[in-house]
Order: C-alpha cells, then structure tokens, then sequence
C-alpha cells in the first residue's frame, strides 16, 4: 500500500546515506513472481512518483557527489538476479546470459 517514494524513504534512504559514508549497502528484493519486486527496483519513469529503489538511489549518490568537495569517490554498482538457481547480470552486455 505504500508508494516507491515512502518504501525508498524509510528503507533505502539510509542505506545509501550509509554508502556515502564509505560503507557497502545491499538491497535484497525476494518474493514470488508477479509480487512487485521488479516494479519496486525500478519503477517507471513517468509518472516521476513511482520511480522505483535504483533510478531513486542512483540521483541520490549523483547528487551527494556532486555537492561533496575535497573528495574522490569510486561507484560499484552490480544488479544480479537469482532465479531457478540461475544467477543472470541485468546491467551486463548480454543480460541473457548466465554466470558461474
């Protein structure tokens, strides 16, 4: 019942505050097909309110980088999925292919 911009408030707001601070921070999206993980991820794009956790996460890293100063910062950002014991990189070349 809650909007991607509440669920990105309350949960992944100080994760990412956490990894501006140097720290590693992990969202983990489980549950059943058709639950909503991959809209709660990514969202869409119009209407901007339900842009989902990752376009929300990404502006907010961009955002602290750019306002930082004195500071260098290295960006690492991996989304994998695991499903029927296959683990596939959604941000890699071939998102079809599988990984060992």
């Amino acid at each position: 019942e809650h909007s991607t911009e509440h669920i990105y408030n309350e949960i992944a707001y100080p994760l990412v505050e956490g990894v501006m601070e140097g720290y590693n921070g992990t969202i983990f999206a489980y549950g059943q097909t058709g639950s909503g993980k991959s809209f709660t991820m990514q969202g869409v794009v119009d209407p901007s309110s339900q842009k989902g956790i990752i376009p929300r996460a990404f502006e907010h890293i961009f955002e602290s980088i750019q306002c930082a100063e004195n500071a260098k910062f290295l960006l690492r950002a991996s989304y994998l999925e695991i499903y029927n014991e296959n683990i596939r990189d959604l941000l890699g070349a071939d998102t079809k292919q599988k990984l060992e």
